[in-house]
């Protein structure tokens, strides 16, 4: 049986981290498409970083999503092949789907059945940040 533990001593996923090109850019996208906050930005001046944290709800106690922008790294970055995405879960994903394409970014999976569940399966969707990251929306009720 699993140990139970207090809440505040409990493991959990503080966030993931991406690095990205342009981080103003990449801090509007998350905030006023996917309708994350900013929880806090900090700036290292010896690191030439800066890194912004974003997410729902409280970053103490839910995952949130770091964004580091290197100090004059403008070329971006190779996403490689071992990277595989993120997903979130929206009342209407329908609803995200359009504003990311307002946004003026990629959406490689419209909205629809998870393959192989029949035409009641859950309902999901693959769009991409201003980066490249992948990022899978899931139809919540």
């Amino acid at each position: 049986m699993a140990e139970q533990r207090p809440a505040a001593t409990k493991p959990r996923i503080r966030h993931t981290m991406f690095r990205v090109k342009d981080l103003e850019r990449s801090v509007r996208f998350y905030t006023e498409v996917l309708g994350m906050k900013e929880f806090r930005r900090n700036e290292n001046e010896g690191g030439k970083y800066t890194v912004v944290f974003l997410g729902f709800g409280d970053e103490n106690k839910d995952p949130a999503i770091e964004l580091t922008y290197n100090w004059g790294q403008d070329d971006g970055y190779e996403l490689g092949t071992g990277y595989g995405h993120v997903a979130i879960g929206y009342p209407d994903i329908y609803d995200i789907c359009n504003k990311v394409e307002e946004f003026g970014m990629e959406v490689p999976r419209p909205p629809g059945p998870l393959k192989h569940s029949g035409p009641n399966g859950p309902v999901i969707a693959f769009i991409r940040d201003p980066d490249g990251y992948s990022i899978e929306l899931g139809q919540r009720a």
